[in-house]
């Protein structure tokens, strides 16, 4: 492909300093936006980042002044509120730009795990019983819903307000839990059927031809038996704790080429189910019978060079510079008035 022009989006705050000499590029905040920008200028584009707070009127008059030939989209949220997300990308289609990543409506669908919940089991993808208990209403538990439950917030994503406290053993502290996501979170409470087993992360990528990715797994090897093995906020984010526990992620091994190819078919499922474009990963837990259920669907996944989903790509002969390379075709092939119906 020729040399684009190409617009990164990003938070202002996750904008890389232009000399980073002395900095440890692999432990920086803005590890992904360094990532993504240095290796399309690698390739031979002209990459150039614009952090993003606010205001729309800045990626507009950017791009009628820089007219870049596609925008490649990191924004994870808009104004500091993650279900604004969607908006900025339909505000991309009304410029008539082309962007990376997910579309806005399958955005919108797994944003709202409520909604994509209903969506997946509509169209019969396996999923735990769940119930959504809004701030402000009593919290009245139906009768479908079992304990062990895990409690979640209902919209914010990276394990946001999870810890080995949402996972709850009866009422009392059901409502304990419901209660600090409603005001530490500060958003509705997503609660659902506790899954004993194994966490699964599956790569997908393409807009109507799929490509799946191997199965990765979160790994706990050294974690005691009496905590639960769930990607709760530290899990996800703690180094300390990390390396403490012995966890990680890498590919499933230790399971049959069928129970392989059940989750990567039930992968694509969701991925179509939910209309979602671009790139993304699905999350599952399996339980002790290799019985699946799907937990989410995350488009726009983290795209730094050696996080899961980069990793899951290289092991399927896709290195780091060529994935970047197809996520920028993709968004390029992407037509809203046509893909988008």
């Amino acid at each position: 492909m020729k040399p684009l022009k190409v617009l990164v989006l990003m938070h202002k705050h996750l904008v890389p300093p232009q000399d980073t000499s002395g900095v440890d590029t692999e432990k920086a905040e803005w590890k992904t936006e360094f990532d993504v920008v240095t290796t399309l200028r690698a390739i031979g584009h002209e990459a150039e980042p614009l952090g993003v707070e606010q205001d729309l009127g800045i990626i507009r008059s950017t791009i009628d002044t820089w007219k870049p030939h596609i925008v490649f989209n990191l924004l994870e949220a808009f104004h500091n509120v993650s279900l604004f997300e969607p908006n900025v990308v339909s505000y991309l289609e009304l410029l008539r730009i082309p962007y990376t990543g997910c579309n806005p409506r399958g955005l919108l669908i797994a944003k709202d795990k409520g909604l994509s919940k209903k969506l997946m089991a509509y169209h019969r993808i396996p999923v735990p019983e769940f119930a959504i208990f809004h701030r402000g209403l009593k919290i009245r538990l139906p009768k479908r819903l079992a304990f062990p439950l895990i409690v979640k917030s209902l919209t914010e994503e990276a394990s946001l307000g999870i810890s080995q406290a949402s996972v709850v053993e009866d009422e009392q502290k059901l409502r304990e839990r419901v209660g600090f996501i409603h005001e530490s979170v500060g958003t509705d409470a997503l609660v659902e059927q506790f899954i004993e087993g194994r966490e699964l992360y599956v790569g997908v990528m393409g807009n109507q031809r799929l490509r799946v990715f191997p199965v990765w797994e979160m790994q706990f090897s050294k974690m005691p038996d009496n905590v639960h093995r769930i990607a709760t906020e530290r899990v996800k984010w703690s180094n300390k704790y990390q390396e403490k526990y012995g966890i990680q992620t890498a590919e499933l091994k230790d399971a049959s080429d069928s129970v392989v190819e059940r989750i990567q078919h039930l992968a694509k499922r969701v991925y179509r189910s939910l209309d979602l474009s671009g790139y993304a990963r699905i999350d599952l837990r399996m339980d002790t019978e290799e019985k699946l259920y799907v937990l989410e669907a995350n488009p726009n996944p983290q795209i730094a060079e050696g996080e899961d989903f980069a990793e899951s790509a290289k092991q399927a002969g896709v290195p780091y510079k060529q994935l970047l390379q197809q996520i920028i075709t993709l968004g390029l092939q992407w037509r809203p008035e046509r893909n988008g119906g």
